[in-house]
């Protein structure tokens, strides 16, 4: 009996032992797989499909660098500037400095200087006209002169037309005086001399004719004066010399020394 519970207990013993380090042996592996960092598994990668590859190329690839035009002046400026310089003499059409000319509404004038100015971000060239006798500066955009009939003085030959006009007959329409005065005050800022002429020939009364109203003297020394303005510019006379060989061409006029009572029907019906 002393023999069998000898050996139960070293079995006991045994195996208490066992235990132990079995024990041990898993508290030193927790511990190790404790230092040690988990390992995550992937999923698994699926192949990138070729349009996926090609933006992510695209996104890769730095961004281009723009072109120096692009900071340059906008389109439409630098169309301006070139066009202003290439075809400077285009819109001039030979006018030049200290030039006269003739400007419709406001008569003649003389372009004192050619200037070039920024509006709007836009580089304009400008004719800078002084008009001595209205004490007016008129800058115009050399692109203009066309549009706003801007002229060159009338030649000779046309100026003599211009006079031959003044010793015709007076022709006077049959219609209220408000509508023929808006047609002299448009052949007034027509810019043509004959027009003008005409109007100074139509308007212009003697001393043995009656006189004219009060808006009838207004009309005809406004087309008076812009007449002697271009005689003077062209002759090289004063104004007041261009004025008498006027008055001297009307005074040959047919009827313009009769009395009133002399006068045909057309005549009384412009009085």
């Amino acid at each position: 009996m002393k023999t069998s519970s000898k050996a139960s207990a070293k079995t006991t013993a045994a195996a208490r032992r066992a235990t132990s380090k079995t024990t041990r042996a898993h508290v030193r592996r927790g511990s190790a797989a404790a230092k040690q960092p988990a390992k995550t598994e992937k999923p698994p990668t699926r192949p990138a499909k070729p349009a996926v590859k090609a933006a992510a190329k695209a996104s890769a690839k730095p961004a281009a660098r723009p072109r120096v035009e692009d900071h340059g002046t906008p389109p439409e400026v630098e169309g301006a500037v070139q066009g202003m310089t290439n075809k400077k003499t285009t819109q001039r059409q030979g006018f030049k400095t200290n030039e006269f000319i003739v400007y419709p509404a406001h008569g003649v004038g003389q372009i004192t200087a050619i200037e070039e100015q920024e509006v709007a971000g836009h580089k304009l060239e400008l004719f800078v006209i002084n008009f001595v006798k209205d004490k007016m500066t008129l800058r115009v955009p050399t692109a203009k002169i066309g549009a706003v009939g801007m002229r060159k003085l009338a030649e000779p030959p046309i100026v003599k037309r211009a006079l031959e006009t003044l010793k015709g007959r007076a022709r006077v329409k049959r219609t209220m005086w408000s509508r023929r005065a808006q047609e002299y005050e448009a052949k007034i800022n027509s810019g043509n001399i004959v027009a003008i002429a005409e109007v100074v020939r139509d308007l212009y009364r003697s001393e043995s004719q009656p006189e004219q109203s009060y808006s009838e003297r207004q009309l005809y020394e406004a087309a008076l004066d812009r007449l002697a303005r271009e005689i003077s510019a062209v002759q090289r006379i004063t104004d007041t010399e261009a004025v008498k060989e006027i008055e001297a061409a009307l005074a040959k006029g047919p009827r313009r020394g009769g009395k009133a009572g002399e006068d045909d029907a057309t005549e009384a019906e412009a009085a």
